[in-house]
């Protein structure tokens, strides 16, 4: 890796622990996202980030899980893996899943406090607003995602 190369997998680490990430999952989707070839073995990821094979193993998997990378056939046995577009869309449909589920919970916590309560509700109701209306357009938001992920550039 050449020095721009690697201050843009270091700071793709960074951002993906602020994300709640880890900073080597940041850096192994970073490093995947402009290597070439795109598709790169456990033994070339490690060399090249500077980690253990096991670790890369460990968070290659992890990225493979969330759709944000792929294993690829390969001639050899070692696993080779390579980015897949459109791994962001499904991290946060996840995330937004979670959300979704979360209003049952908030409505419950609603249910258990009473009238002389209005400290608490108002607390609890302004959390319960903000999710519903998080939720409120983010199915047209990943249609307008989609049709501007196709407009040419």
């Amino acid at each position: 890796m050449n020095l721009p190369e690697t201050e843009f997998v270091d700071r793709m680490g960074l951002i993906m622990e602020r994300l709640g990430g880890t900073r080597t999952m940041g850096r192994l989707y970073a490093w995947l996202m402009i290597c070439d070839p795109p598709e790169q073995s456990l033994t070339d990821l490690a060399s090249k980030l500077g980690v253990s094979k096991t670790a890369v193993s460990t968070v290659a998997r992890q990225l493979e899980l969330s759709g944000m990378a792929e294993r690829v056939p390969a001639a050899t046995r070692e696993h080779r893996y390579r980015m897949v577009g459109g791994g962001w869309d499904q991290i946060m449909r996840g995330r937004l899943a979670i959300v979704r589920q979360s209003l049952d919970t908030l409505d419950f916590g609603l249910s258990i406090l009473g009238d002389d309560q209005p400290g608490q509700r108002d607390r609890l109701s302004d959390t319960r607003k903000f999710f519903a209306f998080v939720l409120q357009d983010s199915d047209e938001m990943f249609e307008r995602w989609k049709e501007y992920r196709e407009k040419p550039s």
